[in-house]
């Protein structure tokens, strides 16, 4: 355990030295990234433009100026970053007001200066204009103060020189030699420092509305009205400017001038204007509009804070250092795969409105937890924001876009196909971009505009070549047979998506002449032909059924035939990508070539960044704690450790060496449930090389409920105690060197044994001490140590409290959060866990792993289990949670209650009732995390109304006899005899008799600490004890007796319970009254025979065939479910208590998910409650 302690701590702080180094978090903030922005273009020409794009039409004085140089280079990155942009706008991050802010001109027009986006600017010229009327010096101070805010000059520099060029277009004639006349005036002024004298400063507002007024006519649709109004505009534009803004010197020059004092007595001058139709004026038309209109600060721009974490990520991975890209045409083809079995593809207008008993739909669920992404959907679609969910659905296109807006927002296949074919659009349009900086095939390296991309059919075909999309979907073929949805589903995502290919199983049956129907398998790759219908590109027959081992990697081993290319990246079904990520591929390909020591790497792994953290703070929990895994964690293993693997599925293989060594994945049943890692041992143990690179990063998905996170958790438990068992391990710990080897152990297996030692610690502690106060000895311990100064004790326990409540596995997150978040935010996000009770998930999570790890290596036998990844918003019954975590957490917990109530019942502690608080609080805190957490994190969890309920359920099926058929989620004894199944060997049994033994300690001790007993401390006082013990058994086996076996003599036996009954009572009596029995001694009994009662029946349920043989195998079933209507109601009951309470349902609902729904599901509730009152 120490050396786990020691590791957890030294790798936070040289994974936080290498982040850094790697300039992780230098821009994590969107105020840093409007600080950083001017820099941007030349980082992102440097890393991500090839160097075909790179060849730059500029003459040789040119290229020395920094101002064209500049230009050239935003004028490279502005396509990229609005096609970033236009990305977040068509997923809703965005509104179109956000996107025209945040969208950077093309500048490859006539203007002077580099055109920053609007967003720097907005707010700006209307801040200078406060300043040029409050100056009372010099043009130079004036200037130096504007200069301040460099984006505050740039902002007055373009206002500048855009009114100069949309007024020479406007106006010809007379008007266009006005405009020259005073914009020379203007310059010459500048240059002599006079500007202040040449111009009445004071008056500039009056301009500036005046100019406004004629941009609000000119962004619109020319019509004839419009153009006499812009004439008007004009007109009165040049009364302010003469009149009012310039000197008076200038202003008698002006009137007295012949030919235009002409021109505007004959009535000629600005009568007409030429409406801007070249695209480049209009473009800086509607920017100026907005540069002049835009009056709040844009530096919350955008709102959305996953837009804000994209780009924020995006910008400072721009500065990072990672291999230059190859133009597309030379760049590694690389294919993208995903297994799919059944999960969701689209969410059906049907699951999106059904309510659970609360009332509560997924769609009202992701409005409230997502509301300024639904206001932009509707904004996009053209719909007001008090459109209702009936009125979409009316309409059939709208309700396709309902559906897939609200399926990018869960862990859809939807979403993961639309994320991996932006790498399609990525590569698209960079070639389309090198192609037209090269002037080949019509491309003009002057066209601005990057529009029609995606309709090139060089890009197209260009990209095609570099980039293949498999999907496997193993059961596609039945799915179309039997018409599910999903198939439908599939079907509508290759019709939209061109470029996708989906692979699956096709079985056709044969008769033969004998009869027999014979099954000939087929593995299939299709695509989408013009008419949407599918067209087979590939089929090849198999020798028999592929499915031979486990289900997943069966999947990927019969269509990884399909991809193309040198590498692959492995994607799982619940992942997402971004455009700005997908720019990045052709860098992170180039690390195949790239020098990583003495070999080349085969494996590249990603960065992940877990999407599912805003749904609930379950979600964000886990969000936290496997995003630590994925960037800290995995930085450590990859260098300096070298022990790196395959962690899941955003990695990138190198396909030519691992198709001719044994495949991506290896699928034999049980033993390779966590079939991802053994991809990596597979590719180290044939001297591969696997790397881990930051500078790009793919989405991920993590279960949101704490029964979907229990069952992941409990999977990859079990697959690591099947890892303890394989030859792969074993292979590794052979082949590596002493310090490799250590590395490996404690990153994978020793994870989960120090993991299980921290729960045996608690155990052979209270075990110890329960012993020690059985035997009197505590006292002597005690006054000897501290006679002796020995503390040794008291630092053990400290340090096992930590670990347990999960201080130390949070030192890596908290110094992730340090590097990525800030200081200040990482205290703010530690401490809002921590009010959030994330110690008591990461102490149930401890006793999750246990069990599955420890079960693993006692019996074997891992399984997959399937987690589920739909939203979270319904209540979870009692009866399941007990189902489900009875025997690894509620059993236990009570367990190690009752040890700490023997501890101060018969124990001695130094310092009285505090001291002992201190030394078993760890312990008490791991007992009601282990009991309570399932009812914690429980939606509705304290809901009185639910609670009744939830109990009514429990007793029906604690009390249902059940029998052939029926599931564990019906009857409590199909359920008992389902959590005996992992029971199967002699060597199992064996072990699990040893455990049970420790049962016996408690009925041992406790019958000589009794009244009755006194100092006597013979063997037959404990004999004794059996005889009652054995005496309430029959006792219980009489008030039990089955009604079918007594029919024919119901009456005798009311009467022999009556007696027996009316005895008991009596006798309890008399040996209180005539011996030393006390009150405590009963209590004290009860203490004692309930572990024994336990221990006989996990011994008679190691053993059944015996128990079976002997005929009391009825008898245990009734003891067992006793047991468990005890456990049951020692739960319930302060759930019970608590749910009286209503503001305890409140808090929980603001602890579990954010305000925002928590609000939406209080007014709800409201609303159902006047249903009734509505509808008559």
């Amino acid at each position: 355990m120490d050396i786990h302690i020691w590791y957890t701590l030294l790798s936070a702080v040289i994974g936080g030295i290498m982040g850094a180094r790697a300039r992780l978090g230098q821009i994590r903030t969107l105020e840093m990234v409007h600080k950083r922005f001017e820099s941007f273009p030349a980082a992102f020409v440097k890393n991500l433009v090839s160097s075909h794009a790179k060849r730059m039409p500029l003459n040789a004085q040119a290229s020395q100026e920094s101002q064209d140089l500049n230009k050239a280079y935003a004028a490279m990155f502005s396509p990229f970053w609005n096609e970033i942009i236009k990305c977040l706008r068509e997923e809703d991050f965005i509104s179109n007001r956000e996107m025209d802010l945040l969208s950077v001109p093309s500048n490859t027009g006539s203007l002077r200066l580099v055109q920053w986006p609007l967003f720097l600017l907005s707010s700006k010229i209307l801040l200078a204009i406060d300043l040029a009327l409050d100056c009372k010096d010099t043009q130079t101070d004036l200037w130096n103060r504007i200069c301040k805010d460099e984006y505050m000059a740039y902002a007055v520099q373009e206002c500048y020189y855009s009114v100069e060029k949309i007024l020479h277009s406007l106006v010809d004639g007379e008007g266009r030699l006005w405009v020259e006349r005073i914009f020379r005036e203007i310059n010459n002024s500048i240059q002599e420092g006079s500007l202040v004298i040449t111009l009445s400063l004071k008056k500039l507002p009056l301009v500036l509305s005046r100019f406004t007024a004629l941009t609000g006519l000119l962004i619109r649709n020319e019509t004839a009205d419009l153009a006499k109004g812009a004439a008007n505009a004009v007109y009165q534009l040049y009364e302010v400017v003469t009149h009012d803004l310039l000197s008076s010197d200038l202003r008698e020059q002006l009137d007295t001038w012949n030919i235009l004092a002409k021109a505007r007595n004959e009535g000629r001058l600005f009568s007409r204007i030429e409406w801007p139709r070249d695209p480049e004026i209009k473009e800086q038309v509607k920017r100026l509009h907005l540069l002049l209109t835009v009056k709040d600060s844009a530096s919350n721009i955008p709102k959305n804070l996953e837009a804000r974490r994209r780009l924020e990520f995006f910008t400072n991975s721009l500065f990072m250092d990672m291999p230059s890209p190859k133009p597309v045409s030379e760049m590694i083809p690389f294919s993208v795969f995903t297994p799919y079995y059944s999960e969701t593809v689209l969410y059906s207008l049907s699951e999106l409105r059904v309510e659970n008993e609360d009332g509560i739909s997924t769609l009202f669920y992701l409005q409230k937890i997502f509301p300024d992404e639904w206001e932009n959907f509707l904004e996009r679609i053209g719909r007001g924001e008090t459109t209702g969910d009936a009125d979409l659905q009316e309409n059939s296109s709208d309700s396709l876009e309902l559906r897939f807006w609200a399926s990018y927002r869960g862990q859809t296949l939807a979403r993961t196909v639309r994320g991996m074919m932006y790498y399609r659009r990525a590569l698209m349009l960079q070639s389309y971009l090198e192609r037209r900086s090269l002037g080949v095939d019509d491309y003009s390296q002057t066209d601005a505009t990057t529009q029609g991309f995606g309709f090139s059919r060089e890009s197209r075909a260009q990209a095609d070549l570099k980039f293949t999309y498999v999907v496997s979907c193993q059961i596609y073929g039945q799915q179309k047979q039997r018409k599910a949805p999903e198939a439908a589903d599939i079907a509508l995502l290759l019709q939209r998506n061109e470029a996708l290919r989906v692979a699956f199983i096709h079985v056709e049956e044969t008769g033969s002449t004998d009869g027999k129907v014979t099954k000939e398998y087929y593995s299939k790759l299709v695509k989408a032909d013009a008419h949407g219908k599918d067209q087979e590109v590939y089929s090849i027959k198999l020798p028999g059924d592929p499915k031979l081992g486990e289900g997943k990697p069966e999947n990927q081993n019969h269509a990884i035939v399909f991809t193309r290319g040198e590498a692959i990246q492995a994607i799982d079904m619940n992942q997402d990508n971004y455009f700005e990520e997908a720019m990045k591929m052709r860098n992170l390909l180039e690390e195949f070539r790239a020098n990583h020591g003495i070999r080349p790497p085969t494996i590249l792994g990603v960065r992940e960044h877990v999407f599912t953290g805003s749904v609930s703070s379950l979600a964000w929990f886990m969000s936290n704690q496997e995003t630590s895994f994925v960037t800290l964690g995995q930085r450590v293993l990859a260098k300096p450790l070298k022990v790196r693997m395959h962690y899941g599925h955003p990695d990138v293989f190198d396909r030519v060496f691992h198709i001719t060594r044994g495949g991506v994945s290896k699928a034999s049943r049980v033993i390779n449930i966590s079939e991802d890692i053994y991809a990596g041992f597979n590719s180290t143990l044939r001297q591969g090389n696997i790397t881990h690179h930051e500078y790009i990063q793919v989405g991920k998905g993590r279960d949101v409920g704490l029964n979907q996170i229990a069952l992941f958790e409990g999977k990859v438990a079990g697959g690591n105690g099947e890892q303890v068992l394989s030859r792969d391990v074993y292979r590794l710990g052979q082949l590596f060197d002493f310090f490799r080897m250590l590395s490996f152990y404690i990153s994978s297996v020793g994870f989960y044994v120090c993991t299980m030692m921290t729960v045996l610690t608690i155990y052979i502690f209270l075990y110890g001490r329960a012993y020690l106060a059985f035997s009197g000895v505590d006292r002597a311990v005690a006054r000897e140590a501290r006679i002796l100064g020995n503390t040794a004790l008291d630092a053990v326990l400290n340090t096992q409290f930590l670990v347990q409540i999960g201080v130390f596995t949070a030192v890596p997150m908290i110094m992730g959060f340090i590097l990525e978040l800030g200081l200040l935010q990482a205290v703010f996000s530690f401490i809002t866990m921590q009010l959030q009770l994330c110690s008591v998930f990461f102490t149930f999570s401890l006793g999750t792993r246990t069990h599955y790890f420890g079960r693993t290596i006692l019996h074997g036998g891992a399984k997959y289990r399937a987690t589920g990844r739909g939203f979270v918003v319904r209540h979870i019954k009692f009866a399941e949670n007990y189902r489900l975590y009875s025997r690894s957490h509620f059993v236990k917990a009570l367990e190690v209650a009752l040890l700490l109530i023997v501890y101060i019942a018969y124990g001695f502690t130094r310092g009285g009732a505090v001291s002992f608080i201190l030394l078993t609080l760890s312990s008490w805190f791991l007992v009601i995390s282990w009991l309570f957490a399932p009812y914690i994190f429980n939606p509705s969890g304290f809901e009185w109304q639910k609670t009744v309920e939830d109990f009514d359920d429990w007793t029906t099926w604690l009390m249902y006899k059940g029998g052939i058929g029926v599931k564990g989620d019906q009857s409590w004894e199909s359920w008992w005899d389902e959590e005996q199944t992992h029971i199967q060997t002699l060597r199992g049994r064996v072990l699990e008799t040893l455990l049970t033994l420790r049962f016996f300690l408690f009925q041992y001790g406790i019958v000589y600490k009794l009244h009755l007993t006194g100092k006597d401390t013979s063997l037959a006082i404990y004999g004794f004890s059996w005889v009652v013990l054995v005496g309430l058994v029959m006792i219980f086996k009489v008030f039990t007796y089955s009604p079918k076996r007594s029919i024919n003599f119901q009456l005798l036996m009311r009467f022999m319970q009556g007696v027996t009954s009316m005895g008991l009572i009596a006798a309890l009596c008399l040996v209180v009254a005539f011996t030393n029995l006390s009150i405590a001694d009963l209590f004290a009994s009860i203490l004692a025979f309930i572990p024994t009662g336990w221990a006989i029946l996990c011994l008679a349920i190691t053993w059944k065939s015996i128990v079976r043989s002997l005929g009391l195998w009825e008898s245990v079933r009734e003891f067992a479910r006793m047991y468990d209507a005890g456990m049951g109601m020692v739960i319930f009951a302060p759930v019970a208590f608590l749910s009286w309470f209503p503001f305890i349902s409140t808090f929980q609902s603001r602890l579990l998910f954010n305000q925002a729904f928590s609000r939406g599901l209080e007014i709800s509730l409201i609303l159902a409650g006047n249903k009734a009152n509505v509808d008559m």
